[in-house]
């Protein structure tokens, strides 16, 4: 007895194999391809019908089952385990969130609007200017990626050929007035200790603490920064 080809076989066996099966299992073998795939198809899956038909002790092994209690699914057991170890975790998480402070804005400086533009001019030339190239840059490791003038007398950097690199000039630079400000607006004052702190404007500059403060130093001159509303710029390394 021939066995019964697969749905996925049927649908890519040639005529002439649709027609031996046809012929093999007793059905018609007249007609085009599709009418014999489809007379095929029915066959099988009424063969398949047959076999899943429970036997005679089908309904007291059904009884047995439904008597027993009902078994878990693979699908939700992992679920289950997923959510006890994820339990742990979003505790964490929650008690973390918790003790994260509130969030606060950091200050900002009260400039005029004429200066305002100036750094957003500023910002675009940056955002234009090219990467100077030392000269012969290429050809030794060790003189590195820093600037240095072009000294040489036959130098064609110096000289502006095009097709060297660009050369650091006063074209580059950005607006004189906002020259060495943060980009927040804020211009710099280095601070040493908690009395540099009362020759800073709170409302146009802030302060930098010197890396040669140490640690308890610099917490007690964050601290009086923020009494007096003056913005440190390295707190914690943050800017």
């Amino acid at each position: 007895m021939t066995d019964l080809p697969t749905p996925a076989a049927i649908r890519k066996a040639r005529k002439a194999e649709l027609v031996a099966w046809c012929e093999a299992f007793g059905l018609e073998a007249d007609g085009k391809v599709d009418e014999l795939r489809a007379r095929l198809l029915k066959h099988v899956e009424s063969a398949a019908e047959q076999e899943a038909e429970p036997a005679p002790e089908a309904p007291a092994k059904a009884a047995r089952e439904a008597e027993a209690p009902p078994e878990k699914e693979e699908g939700v057991e992992e679920a289950e385990a997923e959510e006890e170890e994820e339990a742990p975790k979003a505790r964490k998480k929650g008690k973390a969130e918790k003790e994260e402070p509130p969030y606060a804005p950091k200050l900002k400086p009260q400039l005029a609007a004429e200066v305002r533009a100036l750094l957003r001019v500023r910002r675009e030339v940056a955002g234009r200017r090219p990467r100077f190239l030392r000269q012969e840059w290429f050809t030794k490791a060790r003189l590195g990626m820093k600037w240095r003038k072009p000294m040489g007398q036959h130098t064609k950097l110096r000289r502006h050929y095009g097709y060297r690199p660009n050369v650091v000039s006063i074209g580059y630079r950005g607006p004189k007035t906002v020259r060495g400000l943060h980009p927040s607006g804020f211009r710099e004052i280095l601070v040493h200790t908690v009395r540099d702190l009362e020759a800073i404007d709170p409302k146009l500059e802030a302060a930098r603490i010197a890396g040669s403060v140490g640690a308890r130093r610099r917490t007690e001159i964050q601290a009086a920064a923020d009494e007096k509303g003056i913005r440190v710029l390295n707190r914690r390394g943050e800017e």
